[in-house]
């Protein structure tokens, strides 16, 4: 969903896949969906969001209106596990106490997440010692019943909402839905205005290709799939190759084989790159022939760093995108 670093490229591939993917309707705007291995979601295709919640001062309470119905939650959560959107929580200066174990192998959270837990929808045990006083969790997540009896849950379905709708229903889950309206809203306009930028240096009909690969494999990503697709396509505009919207725009991912990279490669690539993986096109023609490859229009990104759809990862990726296009 940002939103690897497993054992093998294989796990990492399985995992990924199975707790973060889901479609992509072509139209959306961290998480994410949660994490993001290889290939691994951001949120999805935007829904209605909720109302604003209704607080109860006396009791120090909220009454959010959750996706599964109304749920007491603390006004000012003090001990949040977040088994997913934690980065978009942490965004919010939610207090953690507890994360997926994908959120906690992220760089870009590390210093944010200095003796947070590291705990799964298994370890109720932990869970319990962690004493939260409120738990975020996937619809897909087990034990939810169980994780109810510790503390209030809130479940979240990955494609129900955009990317940055989840943010704002973050926003509302912890009485702060001013602060993350406000973060959209400067997001949205940093983004348009970086977009209008660079479309003025690099043509407005420069396409924007969004790879990352294993040791035998490569992917090209869709609209909403982290890595930074939600800003390039969706906040900035830019275009994406014919290819890729065939394939890779409704699934939010497409698998190629080396040798169909020049195929689904536009004017610019953005090359999301895992620590100690590699793979062999690099070295040979059909890479280095590639036209963006020739003209050095191609932008690193590190996969660790996202893999996810929250504010603290787009803001980031915003940034290494305004500088690699605008160089």
């Amino acid at each position: 969903m940002k939103k690897w670093m497993f054992i093998s490229v294989l796990l990492l591939l399985t995992v990924a896949l199975a707790s973060c993917g889901s479609k992509n309707n072509g139209s959306n705007g961290n998480t994410a969906a949660n994490s993001g291995g290889t290939p691994a979601a951001s949120e999805a295709p935007a829904a209605s969001p909720a109302p604003s919640p209704a607080s109860d001062e006396a009791s120090g309470t909220i009454t959010y209106e959750s996706e599964t119905g109304p749920v007491e939650v603390p006004a000012n959560p003090q001990r949040i596990v977040g088994l997913t959107n934690a980065p978009n929580i942490l965004a919010m200066d939610g207090k953690l106490v507890g994360v997926d174990e994908w959120t906690g192998k992220d760089p870009l959270f590390k210093d944010k997440l200095q003796g947070v837990a590291v705990v799964s929808e298994d370890s109720l045990e932990q869970i319990i010692e962690l004493k939260p006083d409120l738990i975020v969790a996937g619809a897909q997540t087990k034990n939810i019943d169980k994780l109810k009896e510790i503390a209030p849950t809130v479940v979240y379905t990955w494609g129900k909402l955009d990317y940055l709708n989840q943010q704002l229903e973050i926003g509302k889950l912890l009485n702060k839905e001013k602060e993350a309206q406000e973060w959209i809203d400067g997001f949205k306009t940093r983004a348009a205005e970086a977009g209008k930028e660079i479309k003025a240096k690099i043509g407005g009909n420069a396409t924007v290709s969004v790879l990352e690969y294993d040791a035998k494999s490569f992917y090209v990503f869709g609209n909403n799939w982290a890595r930074g697709t939600e800003i390039l396509y969706q906040a900035m505009g830019l275009g994406m190759p014919e290819s890729v919207q065939k394939d890779a725009l409704g699934p939010g991912y497409y698998t190629l084989s080396s040798e169909k990279v020049p195929d689904y490669a536009g004017d610019w690539i953005v090359l999301s790159q895992m620590a100690g993986v590699s793979n062999p096109i690099f070295e040979t023609k059909t890479w280095k022939s590639i036209p963006a490859v020739e003209k050095n229009q191609v932008i690193t990104i590190k996969t660790e760093e996202s893999s996810y759809s929250d504010p603290i990862t787009l803001d980031h990726l915003l940034e290494i995108f305004k500088e690699g296009f605008l160089k």
